[in-house]
Order: structure tokens, then sequence, then C-alpha cells
């Protein structure tokens, strides 16, 4: 192979050559606006993914079927690689971990898929939708099962009986609704917010109901009469709507969180707000029990994870973030937390340091919700950007 030749500044004038206009064929007018700099190049090949861009992806499997924002995913209780996810393309969809070929889509609404849940036998699968039904799902056979209809409103979140083909839903329409999944007859209506109902769930021994509303009230229900047994409002209790709730593995206390920045902590049976949770400054969109500890965390708007000591009633813990932390999930044996945040990144923190141990790249957009597989060894992130993302997480088992 010949070399390059090498440049001398001397040889320039030897080689020059001279146009005549008779050489010239055709003139052509340049709008010197549409002219781009050599500078302007360099700028888009960096901004605009060329070889200078630094795009990091930590994720083991990206699922891109959906064509629109995602806002939901939950993972299968029995099956450790299945995951369903749904956004505002109306559409669920059921996929595996490490199966690219494997994709089932849940057809049949009519607007955002809002909230998803797996019966706690791994049996079925409920998908509530802002076109106010919640359409259940076999997933043995991944046939419906049936469509539970009642609210007039959007679905704000579905969740099961723990022991039970029960399914129970809050809609927008401030109503909160139960049904027999396995036949798809309502059983109950439970009537008394005055706004939407953005959060609840059952007991977890099954006995009771909490409901959180945009009315900035929580309410305790029993499940066969649907009579509200507790109401909890005014002082102490938040002063704007309920944003997230979670309630104690032993079913005595719900922990909720407000658009106003509080977080309080109600004792189920008594009706009575037993902590005040104070030090977030912006929405708190996300709270959760340890299961292990004393302890609770919270996520806001304020760009902040706290983790609570809930005997001294103070943070043990402030986790900054660069922007706002949408969604939160305590791992493995409860010493990390996993957050989501607008900025796109999925982090991992030591509960007991308040140390950030792990930043998971790969989203192009904000975080809606995080799920953990039943292994613990997945986390699967859904995002505005459209896609979902899984990434590995034994070590923080």
């Amino acid at each position: 192979m010949n070399a390059p030749s090498p440049h001398h500044e001397d040889d320039e004038h030897e080689d020059e050559v001279f146009l005549e206009d008779s050489d010239i064929i055709e003139e052509i007018n340049v709008d010197e606006e549409e002219l781009v700099d050599a500078d302007d190049d360099d700028e888009e090949d960096e901004q605009g993914g060329g070889e200078f861009i630094d795009e990091a992806d930590d994720s083991l499997h990206t699922f891109t079927g959906h064509t629109g924002e995602l806002y939901t995913v939950t993972c299968s209780p029995t099956d450790a690689s299945l995951v369903v996810t749904g956004g505002g393309d109306d559409r669920g969809f059921m996929w595996k971990i490490g199966q690219g070929d494997f994709a089932f889509e849940l057809q049949g609404h009519t607007d955002s898929v809002s909230s998803l849940a797996f019966s706690s036998d791994g049996q079925l699968l409920a998908s509530g939708s802002l076109d106010g039904n919640i359409r259940v799902w076999d997933i043995t056979s991944g046939g419906l099962k049936g469509t539970l209809e009642g609210p007039e409103k959007g679905i704000e979140w579905v969740r099961w009986h723990p022991r039970g083909h029960v399914v129970l839903a809050g809609s927008e329409d401030s109503s909160v609704w139960m049904w027999n999944a396995d036949t798809s007859a309502f059983m109950n209506t439970f009537l008394g917010h005055a706004g939407s109902v953005t959060c609840g769930d059952f007991t977890p021994d099954g006995k009771l109901i909490c409901t959180g509303s945009d009315d900035a009230t929580l309410r305790i229900w029993d499940p066969k009469s649907a009579q509200s047994i507790h109401v909890v409002r005014g002082h102490p209790y938040h002063t704007e709507g309920l944003t997230c709730l979670s309630i104690s593995s032993d079913s005595t206390l719900a922990l909720t969180g407000s658009k106003d920045g509080s977080a309080h902590i109600v004792n189920i049976i008594t009706g009575k707000v037993v902590t005040s949770l104070s030090a977030h400054t912006d929405s708190i969109e996300c709270a959760s029990f340890s299961a292990s500890a004393p302890w609770a965390a919270t996520g806001g708007m304020d760009n902040k994870l706290i983790i609570w000591d809930l005997q001294q009633s103070l943070p043990r813990s402030t986790c900054e973030h660069p922007d706002g932390v949408t969604c939160l999930s305590w791992l493995g044996q409860y010493r990390y937390v996993a957050t989501g945040c607008v900025d796109g990144k999925v982090r991992v923190w030591d509960s007991r340091s308040g140390e950030c141990v792990r930043t998971f790249s790969g989203h192009a957009d904000a975080i809606q919700c995080l799920a953990a597989s039943s292994n613990g060894e997945y986390l699967v992130s859904v995002s505005i950007d459209e896609t979902s993302r899984v990434f590995e997480i034994a070590e923080f088992n």
C-alpha cells in the first residue's frame, strides 16, 4: 500500500488550475441562508445522535411494542419472566423478559390503560382504563375472561383481594367498585368521596378497604356492607388531594402522601392520625412502608426520596435527585429502595446510609412506574419515552 504523500506548503501553487468563462456550464443561485456552516454540522452530530453522543443503556431487555407513553407496569407473582405494561396507546402488552419474540396484546380498551394488577395466585390479570372499564384476562389461555363495568369515568387504580378473585377499583367519578372476577358480577359500590379516588387497596388481611381521594380524605370501609367506618380529614391531616397510599403488612396502619407535600400515618382501627411526616416541599408522588423495619419511604416533586424512621417520626436519610421522584419500590430484603425520576434514570439507594449505589440509564424521558420480578432479580420500568426496560438487580436482593 502506498502511503499518502506528505503535504508541503511550498508546493501549493505548483498545480493550480484556472477556469475560463467558457468553462462555465450553468450558473445556480444559492440562498446564503440555506447554506449550513461547518460548525452547525458539528453541533448536529453532538446533539442528534452523532458519534459524539454517549447514550448509555444499562438495560438487559427493552420492550418497544407500544406506540404511546407508558403509565403502568406489573410483574407476575408466580412467573418471574412475565411482565405486563400499559399506556396511552390504549393497549396493554403481556411479554417475557429475555424472550423478544413473545408478546401478547391486550385489546379492547378505548382509552389509556392506567392500571394493571395480577391476582395473588397469578392466574388472572386486571387491566383498568380511562374508558371506565376493567378487563380481566386468563393468563393460561391469554383470553379475555370478562369485562367489569360500572364507573362513569376513568379507572385510577385496580387491586385484588389478597386471597381471592375479587377486584377493587377507584374511579375519577369519586366512586369505588368491587366485583367477582370469576363471574364478572358486581358486588358493591363504595360512595362518599367528593373527588377522584386516586389511591386505594384492601388491607393485607383482606378485612378492610382504604381509599384516598382528591377531596383530601382517607376513608376506611367494610367490604361486606360497603359502609364507611372512618373518614379521616381536617387538621392535622392533608389539606390537598391524596396521591398515594401504603398499608402496613400487619393491616394496622395506612401511610398517605398528598399534593400538599405532607405524609401522614393513620391507625386503620381507630381512624386517628398517629404520625405526621413533614420534610417534603412539593407534592409527594409515592410512599411505601418497609416490611422489615419501622421505616417508610416517600418520594416527591421536590426531587427528594426520604427514608423515615417511624419511631422518631424523623427523616433517617434524604436522597437528592436531579428532578422529581415519580415512583419507588423497596427491593429484596428491604435494605435498598429503587426510584424512578423525571430525568429518565432509575436509581438504587441504600436505605441505611442514604447513598445512591447504582444509577441505571437507558430511558430518554420521565419514568412513570416500577415493578420488581417475583424472584427479585429484575426491575422493570416504564417511561413517557414509549419503552419499558429491564434492569438486573440481583445484587440488591
